[in-house]
């Protein structure tokens, strides 16, 4: 069995002191492997020609959500000391996969049941049913699989894998490019490869799809990309070896930003010098909002003087970053926009919605569009602590603790959440600050 992830002393409904900076900071902060590139290589893995050793591998509630579902398919996964072993076979049906909020899981193990022996049944925690499915599940049958649903296009459904693939169709991922990448992964296990067609008007997270093609590629696999909207996955046996997981720059988000909001200069090990994760470009947005940084020996150095600037920024080949630059736009010297990112309100909770009421909640000023988000300082000109909401959605908790560096009798909802992708967050935090790890909560 997977270790139990958790952040111990903070469950749903408990309340954790944000703590307020207590002056610049100087701190280096070592961040756990990237929850994107783990979850693509245990996919890839268990798809491979031969065993596969995953080093520096996210452990996590998600990542512990796709071994268990490897393992539902009778895929031999030992995560039982710090490099894992995958080992490869025949995807049997017949069990039950456990999604809980994880889009990684409800997204790219579907695809492997046109793969396997039989049905696999798919269910989640309840956010997990509101999140979009729809296009993957209308993907899966267009292949001849057949999916019951209950004519709900969500969670909870049952896929049955078809007498014969077909290899060519069409996608909508408007809504989530993991759409696209789970049918990538088990592409060229596919008879005759796979070409996939992107029908919907725009293709959110985009560097994440090209992080699913350098995956593919870099275990031997032929991918076309004839334009901006087609991929053509030829039939190919996946050879990987040894796999060493970068550190995940998107979780590094909160910890750069921090720099920002309370001074001073957070370095961040094991920056990776070429990467296609998204999180690489945050610095030269948080540059643009008063930070300097650099990249020394693989070191990011984020530094500021504490200054705040707003900012207009698309978002939409970084979406998932979208609350950590909402925390610091709430904090700025003036009104800031950030568009691109209607595709997040079909995250872990509608994070559009939830950002604008939780800045509201500090006093703050924020609007909804379709597609952006105004956030401007408040008319008092100062924000006020408050409880943060965090609707199950680890983003939106470290949003709280990144608006609690400035902001006094901050305290967050189930900072646990965390556990998600960052399971030893408040630690992290504290230490950060130079503060001792014990934190309370209320």
């Amino acid at each position: 069995m997977s270790p139990t992830i958790g952040s111990p002393g903070f469950g749903p409904g408990q309340l954790w002191d944000a703590p307020v900076a207590p002056g610049p900071l100087d701190a280096t902060v070592a961040i756990p492997g990237s929850k994107s590139l783990t979850a693509r290589y245990l996919v890839l893995a268990a798809l491979a020609d031969a065993p596969v050793r995953i080093a520096g591998g996210l452990r996590s509630r998600d990542s512990n959500l796709m071994i268990d579902a490897l393992r539902a398919m009778r895929i031999g996964v030992d995560d039982s000391e710090d490099e894992w072993v995958v080992t490869p076979g025949l995807l049997r049906g017949g069990d039950f996969v456990e999604c809980g909020l994880a889009g990684t899981v409800m997204r790219f193990v579907p695809p492997m049941v046109l793969l396997a022996d039989g049905p696999v049944s798919f269910d989640g925690d309840s956010g997990a049913r509101t999140r979009p499915m729809a296009p993957l599940i209308d993907a899966l049958r267009a292949l001849g699989a057949k999916v019951d649903d209950a004519g709900l296009g969500s969670l909870p459904f049952i896929v049955t894998p078809p007498d014969e693939v077909v290899s060519e169709v069409e996608v909508d991922a408007s809504a989530s490019s993991q759409f696209i990448t789970g049918l990538l992964l088990v592409a060229p296990r596919l008879p005759k490869g796979l070409t996939i067609r992107h029908v919907g008007e725009g293709l959110p997270s985009l560097p994440h799809i090209e992080m699913t093609v350098a995956n593919l590629r870099e275990a031997g696999v032929r991918v076309e990309e004839p334009d901006d909207r087609t991929w053509i996955v030829h039939p190919s046996a996946i050879h990987l070896g040894r796999i060493l997981i970068e550190p995940d720059l998107s979780n590094a988000g909160p910890f750069m930003a921090a720099a920002l909001a309370a001074g001073g200069t957070v370095r961040i090990p094991g920056w990776p010098e070429n990467t296609t994760q998204p999180g690489a470009l945050l610095p030269a947005i948080i540059e643009r909002m008063g930070a300097t940084y650099f990249v020394e020996d693989g070191v990011m150095n984020i530094s500021s003087m504490g200054t705040i600037h707003a900012i207009d920024a698309d978002l939409s080949g970084c979406g998932e970053m979208t609350p950590t630059i909402a925390a610091l736009c709430a904090l700025a010297d003036g009104p800031s926009t950030l568009s691109g990112i209607a595709h997040l309100r079909g995250h872990e909770t509608d994070r559009l919605a939830a950002i604008s009421t939780e800045i509201q909640r500090f006093g703050g000023q924020c609007s909804e569009e379709p597609d952006a988000l105004r956030i401007s300082p408040p008319a008092s000109g100062r924000l006020v602590g408050a409880d943060v909401h965090t609707y199950h959605d680890h983003r939106m908790a470290t949003f709280g603790a990144i608006v609690g560096l400035r902001v006094p009798g901050t305290r967050v909802i189930n900072v646990g959440t965390t556990a998600k992708t960052m399971p030893d967050f408040p630690a992290m935090w504290r230490t950060m600050l130079g503060l001792t790890v014990d934190a309370e909560i209320a």
